[in-house]
């Protein structure tokens, strides 16, 4: 009986640690400086106000989990999901938009590509995240960037 214990108590403990992995700041960080390494650019850093003004919009769309911009002083990344995103597959979600950068013209094919340029955008060197479970079960996600990206008639580098 005693050994069962034991088995049960080292998988939880693993398991825990496992789960908590997942939600490291340093993912968020990560996934968008090797978006950012790709194109050439200097890498992000985290920035804790940013982090923290994250994380107070995410919590206030808790009820309803709309996707709203929260009209901050910041460049702002949104994204929500039906099922438990990863940090590091919130911003790989938005760089999925990269197909849609014409790097030629410095423009969106089908207007679906501002995620990505604000993550890549040159002047931008800093970046604080947050995700929150909202109470209909979904994830929602928000990055936040100084200085903002997406500056009209600019490219991105």
């Amino acid at each position: 009986m005693r050994s069962s214990n034991l088995i049960f108590l080292t998988i939880f403990s693993i398991s825990c640690c496992i789960s908590q992995a997942h939600d490291f700041p340093g993912d968020f960080l990560n996934a968008h400086n090797k978006a950012r390494a790709e194109v050439g650019v200097p890498p992000l850093r985290w920035n804790k106000t940013l982090a923290a003004y994250a994380k107070i919009y995410a919590k206030s769309k808790i009820i309803d989990c709309k996707m709203e911009h929260s009209n901050g002083p910041y460049g702002e990344n949104l994204a929500e999901a039906s099922w438990e995103m990863n940090n590091a597959e919130v911003v790989d979600y938005w760089i999925t938009e990269k197909d849609n950068y014409d790097r030629k013209s410095g423009s969106c094919v089908k207007d679906v590509c501002g995620h990505y340029t604000q993550i890549i955008w040159r002047d931008t060197f800093q970046v604080g995240c947050a995700k929150e479970k909202c109470t209909n079960g979904w994830m929602f996600a928000i990055c936040n960037y100084y200085p903002p990206g997406n500056v009209f008639g600019q490219r991105p580098y």
